[in-house]
């Protein structure tokens, strides 16, 4: 999909998926009854982690008593963004890095601390305000065949200029950001180094594996920078900066619900690990089970649900 169409098919799909209508994101569920007033509107992007950590949220929210009501999988940062600012969406677990890189174009700081204080001024403009940030962070991983990088020699992403071509393949998104195909001309300085659009996780896996592209990034918590068939590529340049995962909240809920909501949502945030995660997102995308599934589960083995 080249830049340009992409960016007018995006904006109709996130019109549909995140307009003031009652059919909401694709994955919505009913509000559920609690502490009265409007629900708390809680959203996730598009990919395993995202959503097993709204779900997280949204049911711990729930297990407390408050109104929840689910927008999940909507798409990139780039199309949630209007409507977290806009406050149509109210909730939605960020990663600290990547808020302040793809979603206000800035260079973060690159401790989990200083990013914390950072975005939260980033977002306070927007009527928008962060929890405690958790231990847990989820960050792009780059992962080749491990046969390649036996013959190639390739342990870190510098390695790849070893290589006369190098295609990554990645969502649209990730050609325009510093973390990912941006970070590998700019910071890395590969002039060998070539993009290609693959939006889905599936197919951009099945590319890699026939040889077709080089390199792809994935979540650093999914299953497969631990699978045998793949070396993980270190950031030997620091692209990536810290991802740790922090609740983004409308200060008018903040506000509203005062400090037990707050309280509810940093319990669950200090639960969370970065072990933790990847093992619940094994159990979705290589055990097949529903993300409601997971972290119900993991809520209860918490003491949370």
């Amino acid at each position: 999909m080249g830049w340009t169409r992409g960016i007018r098919v995006a904006v109709l799909v996130a019109a549909a998926a995140l307009g003031l209508t009652a059919c909401g994101g694709a994955d919505e569920k009913p509000a559920a009854a609690g502490k009265g007033g409007a629900p708390i509107v809680v959203a996730s992007f598009n990919f395993t982690d995202s959503q097993i950590l709204a779900e997280i949220y949204a049911q711990a929210l729930e297990a407390k008593g408050y109104p929840v009501s689910r927008k999940l999988n909507l798409g990139s940062r780039e199309l949630i963004y209007p409507s977290l600012k806009s406050g149509e969406l109210q909730f939605i677990p960020e990663y600290q890095g990547s808020a302040i890189a793809a979603g206000f174009g800035k260079e973060p700081v690159k401790d989990a601390k200083g990013e914390h204080e950072q975005l939260a001024k980033l977002l306070e403009p927007s009527g928008v305000s962060l929890l405690n940030y958790a231990a847990a962070e989820d960050k792009n991983t780059y992962i080749v065949k491990a046969d390649l990088a036996q013959s190639k020699g390739l342990a870190s992403i510098s390695d790849l200029k070893k290589l006369d071509k190098v295609v990554l393949a990645g969502g649209p998104e990730c050609e325009k950001r510093l973390t990912c195909f941006k970070g590998f001309t700019d910071v890395y300085k590969l002039t060998n180094a070539s993009f290609r659009t693959v939006q889905e996780l599936g197919p951009r896996v099945q590319q890699l594996d026939s040889g077709a592209v080089t390199v792809i990034p994935v979540d650093s918590v999914s299953p497969l920078p631990g699978d045998a068939k793949y070396v993980a590529l270190k950031d030997d340049l620091a692209m990536v900066p810290t991802e740790n995962v922090v609740p983004a909240v409308n200060k008018k809920v903040l506000d509203e619900r005062g400090a037990d909501f707050a309280a509810a949502v940093d319990a669950v945030s200090a639960k969370l690990t970065a072990e933790g995660m990847r093992e619940l997102n094994k159990r979705v995308d290589s055990g097949g089970e529903p993300a409601a599934d997971v972290a119900k589960d993991w809520l209860s083995r918490q003491g949370l649900g």
